[in-house]
C-alpha cells in the first residue's frame, strides 16, 4: 500500500501533467482556428482548378498531343502512395488512422499484382511504416517550418513530377486527413498523377469557350501547377486535422487527469484517516494498559 508521501507526490505529478495538457489544448485551439481558415480558403481554388482542367481536357481535339500528366503512361502497374502525416505526436489517432489506411491500400494493391512505392511527407508516418515496408520506401521529407506555405507543397510536387518524368511510377495517390471538425477527420486518397477528372454532370449546362493559346499548351502549363495546388490543399487539410485531433486529445487528457486527481485525493484522505485511527487506537490501548 502506498504511503501518504507517495500519494502526495503522485497527486502533485498528475496536477503538473494536467497543467501541461491544458496549455497544449489552448495552443492547439488557437492554431486550429488559423489552420481551418487556411484549409477552407484553399478548397474553392482547388475545386475551381479541377473544373478548369476538366473543361480544358474535354475541349482537347482528337489527335492533339495530350500532356503526359493528363494521359498517363498508358500503364497501371507501378503505384506511388504519398503518405502525408505530421512531424509531431500527441494528436490522438490522427497519424494512426492514416497509417492504417495506407497499410490496407498497400496490401490491396499488392494483392492485385501491382508494384507499390511509398513517399512520406511527415516523420510520424515514416516511423510507423518504415520497418514493415522498408523495401517500398523511395523517399521522405519533413515539414519543419512553423508556418505551412505553398513552398513546402511545391517542393514535393517538383519531386513527384521529376520521378514521373523519369518513369518511376504510373499512378500517384496522396493520402491525408480531410478536416471536417475538431472531432472528425476523414482519411482521403486522392489521385494526382495522372489527373483524375471529375465525373461529368449531365444536368449541368456546359458553356463553350475558345482558348488562346490552344488547350494543350494551357494544360501543359497548368497541370504541373495543379499538382502543387492539390498537394498544398492536402497539407492544409492535414494541418487543420492535426490541430483538431491534438485539441481533442489534450482535452480528454485534461479530463482524465482531473478524474485521477479526484481518485488519488480520495485514496489519500482514506489512508490518512486510517493512519490517524490506528494511532488513536494505539494511544487508547496503551492508556488502558497502564
Amino acid at each position: 500500500m502506498p504511503s501518504l508521501k507517495d500519494l502526495k507526490n503522485r497527486i502533485k505529478s498528475v496536477k503538473s501533467t494536467q497543467k501541461i495538457t491544458k496549455a497544449m489544448k489552448m495552443v492547439a485551439a488557437a492554431k486550429l482556428r488559423r489552420a481551418r481558415e487556411q484549409a477552407e480558403a484553399a478548397r474553392p481554388f482547388s475545386e475551381a482548378m479541377d473544373r478548369l482542367l476538366s473543361s480544358l481536357a474535354a475541349s482537347v481535339n482528337e489527335g492533339s498531343a495530350v500532356p503526359k500528366l493528363l494521359s498517363g503512361t498508358g500503364k497501371d502497374q507501378v503505384h506511388l502512395v504519398v503518405v502525408a502525416t505530421s512531424d509531431r505526436g500527441l494528436c490522438g489517432g490522427f497519424n494512426s488512422t492514416i497509417v492504417r489506411a495506407t497499410r490496407r491500400k498497400v496490401r490491396e494493391l499488392q494483392a492485385m499484382g501491382k508494384t507499390v512505392k511509398l513517399l512520406f511527407v511527415g516523420r510520424k508516418g515514416y516511423e510507423q511504416l518504415a520497418h514493415e515496408f522498408a523495401s517500398l520506401i523511395i523517399g521522405k521529407s519533413e515539414i519543419n517550418s512553423k508556418k505551412l506555405g505553398y513552398g513546402n507543397a511545391e517542393t514535393v510536387a517538383k519531386d513527384l513530377i521529376a520521378r514521373f518524368d523519369a518513369g518511376e511510377f504510373d499512378v500517384c495517390h496522396i493520402v491525408y486527413n480531410q478536416f471536417k471538425s475538431a472531432i472528425s477527420q476523414v482519411v482521403t486518397f486522392q489521385q494526382i498523377i495522372p489527373l483524375a477528372l471529375p465525373a461529368a454532370n449531365d444536368n449541368a449546362t456546359s458553356a463553350a469557350y475558345e482558348y488562346e493559346p490552344d488547350e494543350t499548351e494551357i494544360l501543359a502549363d497548368l497541370l504541373p501547377r495543379n499538382i502543387g495546388v492539390q498537394v498544398y490543399r492536402a497539407l492544409l487539410e492535414n494541418a487543420a486535422s492535426e490541430q483538431g485531433a491534438r485539441m481533442t486529445a489534450m482535452d480528454n487528457a485534461t479530463r482524465n487527469a482531473g478524474d485521477m486527481i479526484k481518485k488519488l485525493n480520495l485514496k489519500y484522505n482514506r489512508t490518512r484517516q486510517a493512519a490517524i485511527t490506528k494511532e488513536l487506537i494505539e494511544i487508547i490501548s496503551g492508556a488502558e494498559a497502564v
